[in-house]
């Protein structure tokens, strides 16, 4: 998996000789992987600030909950919103989102507080990203054997 994390367009060739692997062997286990579900579709990330989106910000949103999933639906609706989580905090979700400008940015908190559901949203704007996602350093520490995080599960 760290191979893959490290190069994922990389072709199960060169990765099983990077391994020493078979290609069969690796053909297997990414198949293997797949059918789990650990392996997320394959998605070329691209800069939000490239099509004109240079601001980014989290959103803390306080949900009436029995409006959770009907909110999170709505969310999925709106172009600018990259992720939605749940999370355990007096607020409900964590959403992150890219915008324009300030002014789009105002329009979009507007939209947010527009569907049903949503009591009120607390916006942090993202000065700078210093760590970006990555899965490649817990692949090398779960190599190396520093934890045992028990057999792979289905993503939920």
């Amino acid at each position: 998996m760290l191979a893959l994390a490290e190069d994922p367009r990389a072709p199960v060739l060169a990765l099983a000789e990077r391994i020493g692997l078979s290609r069969n062997t690796v053909q297997a286990r990414l198949a293997r992987l797949d059918r789990l579900g650990a392996l997320a579709p394959f998605e070329r990330r691209v800069d939000p600030v490239v099509l004109g989106y240079p601001l980014a910000a989290f959103v803390m949103v306080r949900v009436v909950q029995r409006e959770l999933t009907a909110v999170a639906d709505a969310l999925d609706r709106v172009p600018e919103v990259l992720e939605v989580h749940g999370i355990s905090s007096d607020e409900d979700l964590l959403v992150h989102l890219v915008a324009a400008d300030a002014d789009d940015l105002y329009r979009i908190a507007g939209a947010l507080l527009a569907i049903p559901g949503v009591e009120r949203t607390s916006t942090s704007l993202v000065m700078r990203s210093l760590v970006g996602f990555r899965t490649a350093p817990l692949l090398r520490r779960l190599a190396q054997g520093a934890v045992h995080p028990g057999r792979l599960r289905s993503p939920r």
